[in-house]
């Protein structure tokens, strides 16, 4: 079997695939420009899927979408279980988000990316049967320290030493929702600072890891498809990730359940979310935010800016490219 980041093989060189997959998230970001602020993201994520898929008929891999836009019936491109690449390549395991912040896009706010994570197949949890996760994610000094299971107040006082910095420094990220009220209010009385975030919490997730990022721990009830993309991208941080599925009402506990997923509040670790370190993260900006900044039209020209994370040389490359308006828009 073919290693999707096999450094050595002459055959399938994963950076070439890194590079390729910017391609789709390049082109879904720019195809989404003429939404941006229009109030209309379901155009806009339509445009972006439309472009992503198009550019996947490129790339030299076997790739199955295990976290996509939907199920078979209910989405017409990009769905849970769909083959995508050329086929010629490694077998991998695809999880995308076209646009991730459809209402970010739609209200012309920050930090909507256009996201695909990447790994060796069979790798990837499949969680679509449950909607939201639990998730807790810190750079390098939360590993072996935090746990999502203590108190948030605890956590934050953890950290704070392993990094080796007063409390009242701490900057914890968390989706501004009426279910984070409680959690917002322990932040703060522990001492520390909060970024709310109206949506997008991959960007959140990855800010919280990068050592030189604004924001110390990203916590809270997102969505479990963007709990493994955000692994992806933690493994090549070499930070901390755990997550804990949370079903919204019984049914929904017990179609996990009976897709073999641990409920309960049981706590997935990395290696569970995404198995090994071969993983691929590549992201390109749609609206300027902390992790890349947004597409952006001057003339004749559209530029964009990408980031392309590795898990198994941990290594995260910025690439910015500028691309003529006549072949795009």
């Amino acid at each position: 079997m073919v290693s999707l980041t096999a450094d050595m093989s002459p055959l399938h060189p994963d950076r070439n695939l890194a590079l390729e997959l910017v391609r789709a998230t390049e082109a879904a970001a720019i195809r989404a420009v003429p939404f941006i602020g229009r109030g209309a993201k379901e155009a806009a994520d339509g445009a972006a899927v439309d472009a992503m898929r198009a550019f996947f008929t490129t790339v030299n891999f076997d790739g199955t979408i295990v976290i996509g836009e939907g199920e078979k019936d209910e989405a017409p491109m990009l769905y849970n279980g769909e083959r995508v690449g050329n086929g010629r390549g490694p077998r991998a395991d695809v999880a995308v988000d076209p646009i991730d912040g459809t209402s970010l896009t739609a209200a012309g706010r920050n930090n909507a990316l256009s996201v695909i994570a990447v790994s060796d197949h069979g790798t990837m949890l499949d969680a679509s049967s449950v909607f939201y996760m639990d998730k807790l994610v810190t750079g390098p000094a939360g590993v072996g320290v935090v746990d999502i299971r203590l108190p948030i107040g605890e956590n934050i006082r953890l950290l704070a030493k392993a990094l080796g910095k007063p409390v009242d420094e701490i900057v914890v990220s968390v989706l501004h929702r009426p279910r984070h009220e409680q959690l917002i209010d322990e932040i703060r009385a522990a001492g520390a600072g909060t970024r709310l975030m109206s949506d997008g919490d991959v960007a959140g997730g990855i800010n919280a890891a990068r050592h030189n990022a604004r924001t110390d721990m990203c916590v809270g009830i997102g969505g479990s498809p963007e709990g493994i993309v955000t692994a992806c991208a933690i493994k090549a941080l070499g930070g901390h990730i755990q997550g804990r599925l949370w079903a919204r009402d019984d049914d929904e506990k017990q179609r996990g359940r009976d897709a073999g997923l641990k409920l309960d509040g049981y706590v997935y670790e990395a290696d569970e979310l995404v198995k090994g370190n071969n993983t691929i993260f590549v992201a390109t900006g749609v609206t300027d935010g902390a992790l890349v900044a947004g597409v952006r039209r001057e003339g004749g020209y559209v530029y964009t800016e990408s980031v392309v994370l590795r898990g198994a040389s941990g290594t995260l490359r910025r690439i910015s490219s500028e691309h003529l308006v006549s072949k795009w828009l």
